[in-house]
């Protein structure tokens, strides 16, 4: 989602979430801040940051500006597709990040997405989710449509259903097997809970197209906190960023573990506001990023850490010494007072 002005000055909303019920609290690591145990690169005892790099902050490719990156993927090459919400698709050198290609994307009428997640599936196409509608399409390499999955009708932006534009499908990732499609909303729909926001799944069916399955109840730690990416781990459980951003004050972004292997199925729910026993995902606070060193950042806006920008962009690159490798990007939403950054993390879970 677009860079947008929220004052987290309200807490009322929050105490309408009393009538969900958590799988599981969500659990603070040790602040890193005040730990004797700190190695010199540690965001939390669960996460540390090896480097940054602004390469390719307010550079240009083939005539196209590289930047409002949302979303991250390995491509079965090795290489990086990097989506931009404003319809092209990059391919980045994995070590160095320079772009090899840049792909247009358009819907079926050749107008642009604001498209928010990505998924390379395994016979390479790409599966991209637009907020507009929003909607999942999946294109061929080139940027040809070749399938567009369902979608509920809650889901759908008002007035045809009850999400708010541009706050809708932000994340993607397909689950272990690759059986199981599943994308967040952002923030939640006309009806539901402040802060609890809904993850949608898909189920393969013959020819590589999808099908509507379960649906699940995830809680923000804020209303003004909104989810703009997920990645699947190898047992199920999944890497969540939650983030948002206080006018003077700079982005929040913090990484969750979460298991959605327990949660209820809240696809046949209304609305999740007083609804007794409904069992979100569990979840457990990885690292505040606000709490990694700033390794000689610097900020060209007011941050809680100059380290800090409007992070949305995630993705797993591999295993190292029992830690993932994760890769986080920032969408600078081609503003001059953002950056885009991309961030070298490894996590323990």
């Amino acid at each position: 989602m677009r860079l947008r002005t929220v004052l987290a000055t309200a807490t009322a909303g929050l105490a309408a979430a009393t009538c969900l019920t958590a799988a599981g609290p969500a659990s603070a690591v040790s602040s890193t801040r005040t730990s004797n145990s700190r190695t010199a690169n540690a965001c939390s005892s669960s996460v540390s940051i090896d480097r940054f790099s602004d390469a390719l902050d307010k550079t240009t490719y083939d005539g196209t500006f590289v930047g409002n990156f949302s979303a991250l993927a390995v491509d079965k090459d090795g290489s990086l597709a990097a989506l931009e919400d404003r319809s092209s698709l990059f391919d980045l050198d994995a070590k160095t990040l320079q772009p090899k290609r840049v792909v247009p994307l358009a819907d079926e009428n050749g107008a642009a997405l604001d498209s928010e997640g990505l998924v390379i599936d395994r016979d390479g196409t790409r599966l991209i989710t637009s907020e507009t509608e929003p909607s999942i399409r999946r294109y061929s390499t080139d940027g040809k449509i070749l399938d567009r999955l369902p979608v509920p009708s809650s889901l759908l932006v008002a007035p045809a259903g009850r999400a708010v534009s541009n706050q809708t499908f932000e994340g993607l990732t397909l689950l272990p097997g690759g059986h199981t499609l599943l994308a967040s909303m952002e923030y939640p729909i006309a009806g539901d809970t402040s802060g609890a926001v809904r993850f949608q799944t898909w189920t393969r069916t013959k020819g590589d197209h999808f099908e509507l399955a379960a649906q699940y109840a995830y809680k923000t730690d804020a209303a003004f906190l909104g989810v703009p990416e997920v990645q699947a781990l190898p047992d199920g459980r999944l890497l969540v960023l939650e983030r948002g951003f206080t006018s003077g004050v700079g982005n929040t972004v913090r990484l969750y573990l979460a298991d959605p292997r327990h949660a209820t199925d809240t696809s046949k729910i209304d609305t999740l506001t007083g609804q007794p026993g409904v069992r979100l995902i569990k979840k457990t606070l990885l690292a505040d990023i606000a709490d990694c060193p700033s390794l000689g950042a610097t900020a060209k806006q007011p941050q809680p850490n100059p380290l800090l920008d409007n992070i949305e962009g995630m993705v797993i690159t591999g295993h190292d010494k029992g830690r993932l490798k994760v890769l986080l990007v920032s969408d600078d939403n081609q503003n001059a007072v953002q950056t885009t950054r991309f961030y070298y993390l490894r996590v323990r879970v």
